[in-house]
């Protein structure tokens, strides 16, 4: 599983494997070169076609030098253009002089006159103009340069982040590349995951270039990206002799009258991520209707109030507690002052872990002395309007300021936080956090926070850990939306579409068909 990174945290790792691990830059610079090659193999058939590789004056462009070499030792048509002179220094000079004394076609961009001509003719860009090192507003050649390479580019790739933007925190310093593929090196930068540079990245992928796993561990980098790796490692191959109480026993307290829906969707979520036992506390205006969808979910009909599901339920309800692994509560289940006492309630007497989403994420917000008081470990899943309800922060603030907010929010509370959003955030009460790389944007409609909600309770019923449990449960999620995506489409496709997917992508991620 690979780190997210700030720029100075870079530098650090970069330190330690030169002081530590005994890696020279010049080696790093080889292997950063040689990662964009075989991606840029990856993607295109290289015999016949033509690539430009504009370089600037720091490592980034000496990264690019590096890139041209390998290029033309294959025999692919490659020049170099250098955006900012040729003053260049330490390792980037190192492999500017080779790059000379090969004899690959060197051009100094001294204007812009014909640059679009020029850039059109190429059949490849690759950016190595500003590394991660950019600070201000990118202003003279630079600017210009990038500018036309967005206009007039068929395929660019960029060098460990497209020129131009903040890599700490996803802002647009002026203008920049927007890249069709970026590959990263060492670990992923922060500003990637963060708009508006998240839009403008393409297809990122990461590479250790040699930095071997003890260096980067040595850093104490709190800030994970989840892959099928990591959720391989938390969902646990299932054993021969078990049964179904061996995987999770899960009470959901959901769902109201026009709201059933949310309930059936976070149920059918949880029995599709494997839990052996769910029950679905709901009023009784809308059991008959759940028992009647939910086949092989159990229901428990409760005392209706308008409804809604009564306070006068709450002893019923608190009875259940000490049989089960997790509980959910939340989905479709209203605002009302009795849901607001059934959340006090169960906050204060459960001992095993609450997953609070949705309509009970809103209570939480309105009284957090509720949470303060609670008894038990406790995940919250709010989107980032809830979470403004939650924080008291502004929207746009939360939306700039994601990782930040969830540590803070984290820290306060004592509670693992999932920040939904493009690149959720999931934070642990340590602050380890995870960033999440599935799902697209046909995900955003009614019913796919239910379904999410389901699995995180699912996995953290069977024992897995909250904040664990939760950064898997995104990820998958997520490649199931991505499924789902392929299948109907964005615009088209729904929640029951994830959930339909939902079989598929444990499947393919836990790779039981192998």
């Amino acid at each position: 599983m690979y780190k997210a990174c700030y720029a100075e945290e870079m530098r650090a790792v970069d330190r330690a494997a030169a002081q530590k691990g005994g890696i020279p830059g010049i080696v790093l610079m080889e292997n950063a070169a040689l990662a964009c090659v075989r991606e840029l193999y990856r993607d295109h058939a290289l015999k016949g076609k033509t690539v430009a590789v504009f370089c600037g004056k720091g490592n980034n462009g000496g990264d690019g030098l590096a890139i041209a070499r390998h290029l033309f030792v294959r025999g692919i048509d490659v020049n170099v253009f250098l955006v900012s002179g040729n003053s260049f220094k330490g390792d980037a000079a190192v492999n500017y002089e080779i790059v000379k004394n090969a004899g690959i076609p060197i051009d100094t961009v001294i204007d812009c006159d014909g640059l679009e001509y020029i850039v059109r003719s190429y059949d490849i860009i690759v950016d190595a103009i500003l590394g991660t090192g950019i600070s201000g507003t990118v202003r003279g050649m630079a600017y210009d340069v990038i500018k036309i390479i967005n206009e007039n580019a068929r395929y660019i790739l960029s060098v460990d982040v497209p020129s131009g933007i903040n890599s700490d925190s996803g802002e647009i310093c002026g203008v920049c590349i927007n890249a069709d593929k970026t590959v990263t090196f060492a670990g992923y930068k922060m500003g990637m995951f963060m708009y508006p540079a998240a839009d403008c990245t393409g297809v990122i992928v990461p590479d250790m270039i040699s930095v071997p796993e003890n260096i980067i561990e040595s850093q104490g980098l709190q800030v994970n990206v989840t892959d099928e790796g990591f959720v391989r490692s938390v969902i646990k191959k299932r054993g021969n002799n078990t049964q179904k109480g061996d995987y999770g026993r899960l009470l959901i307290i959901a769902g109201s009258a026009g709201m059933s829906g949310a309930a059936y969707m976070s149920a059918q979520a949880a029995l599709k991520s494997g839990a052996g036992l769910v029950t679905l506390a709901c009023c009784r205006s809308v059991n008959t209707a759940l028992e009647a969808k939910t086949t092989e979910v159990m229901t428990l009909p409760l005392e209706d109030e308008g409804g809604h599901i009564s306070a006068m339920a709450l002893p019923e309800i608190l009875k259940r507690l000490d049989r089960v692994g997790a509980v959910l509560i939340g989905p479709g289940l209203g605002v009302s002052q009795d849901a607001e006492e059934i959340l006090k309630g169960v906050l204060k007497n459960s001992r095993v872990p609450v997953i609070i989403d949705a309509d009970a994420i809103n209570i939480a917000a309105r009284n957090k002395g509720m949470i303060s008081n609670s008894s038990c470990e406790l995940v919250f899943t709010p989107h980032a309007m809830e979470m403004s309800r939650l924080s008291g922060l502004d929207v746009a603030y939360i939306e700039s300021n994601r990782i930040q907010v969830s540590r803070e929010f984290s820290e306060e509370y004592g509670a693992a936080l999932l920040l939904k959003g493009h690149h959720t955030v999931v934070t642990a009460p340590d602050l380890t956090q995870y960033i999440n790389t599935t799902g697209n944007p046909g995900m955003a409609s009614g019913g796919s926070g239910d379904v999410l909600a389901g699995i995180i309770a699912a996995l953290v019923s069977r024992g897995i850990g909250c904040a664990s449990a939760a950064a898997a449960a995104a990820y998958l999620h997520g490649a199931a939306g991505d499924m789902a995506a392929m299948r109907y489409g964005e615009e088209s496709m729904s929640a029951s579409d994830i959930l339909e997917c939902l079989p598929h992508a444990f499947r393919h991620i836990l790779q039981l068909d192998k």
